[in-house]
């Protein structure tokens, strides 16, 4: 029987570029049997599995309109409007169905513990929530349970591919930033869980950049600049990753 090859997207806010870049090379290579997220990766991650081709993954990422997915708000609780976030979310969903195993990670509030969620049972409010980082955005209410940002413990959540019978993975994790403070509080929430063992006869290939993507700003912000650059980066360490060690 063939083994399931996933493919697996970290979180990681406007870094989530450089998942278009790798997407484009690892296309080149395989079509996965299933796709998992969280973050920003489930938001790469339900186009990807819905057929979308790398380069309308990577002319998303650079249309201007992305930089109001995260919008100021006044004097409020939380740092940024949830309607865009929102309104994304639904435009992804509607636009796409996965033709593949899909499934998202969220953090349930309550108890503070990993959820994966599969498709069909994927809705707009779960990828609003898998994208909802603490402080800056609300908890998402799904059937009376509050959930969070699915890359809170665990940013690259191979666990979940794993749990829905992949054994070789190729998973693209951009989550590097420059702040030290933003890694120390990062390291904090995941010391609170317990991160879930992976069995010994997973194959597991591993893409991210050799050094920070930038700073907290930048992963928030969106930039043309920057996407170029993180497009580009994130081509080329699929490629050479995958040429190395992927069979």
């Amino acid at each position: 029987m063939k083994e399931k090859t996933a493919l697996v997207l970290s979180a990681g806010g406007m870094f989530g570029a450089y998942q278009a870049g790798a997407w484009r090379a690892i296309n080149e290579r395989f079509e996965p049997d299933l796709v998992v997220g969280a973050s920003v990766g489930a938001l790469n991650g339900w186009p990807i599995a819905g057929g979308s081709s790398p380069e309308e993954m990577i002319e998303r990422w650079r249309d201007p309109a992305l930089r109001q997915v995260l919008t100021r708000r006044g004097n409020r609780s939380y740092r940024f409007d949830p309607v865009p976030l929102r309104e994304h979310a639904r435009r992804i969903h509607e636009q796409f169905t996965p033709r593949v195993r899909f499934g998202l990670v969220v953090v349930k509030l309550q108890g503070f513990g990993n959820c994966l969620v599969e498709h069909p049972n994927v809705t707009v409010d779960h990828l609003q929530a898998t994208a909802s980082i603490p402080v800056c955005l609300p908890a998402v209410r799904i059937n009376g349970c509050r959930y969070l940002d699915g890359g809170l413990i665990e940013k690259t959540p191979i666990w979940a591919a794993v749990e829905m019978g992949a054994r070789k993975i190729v998973a693209v994790d951009c989550l590097r930033v420059s702040d030290f403070w933003v890694n120390v509080g990062m390291s904090a929430f995941r010391k609170l869980k317990r991160k879930r063992r992976i069995p010994e006869d997973v194959e597991i290939t591993m893409i991210a950049p050799e050094a920070a993507l930038g700073a907290w700003e930048d992963a928030v912000f969106w930039k043309r600049e920057n996407v170029e650059r993180w497009i580009e980066l994130g081509q080329r360490d699929a490629a050479r990753v995958l040429n190395k060690s992927f069979r």
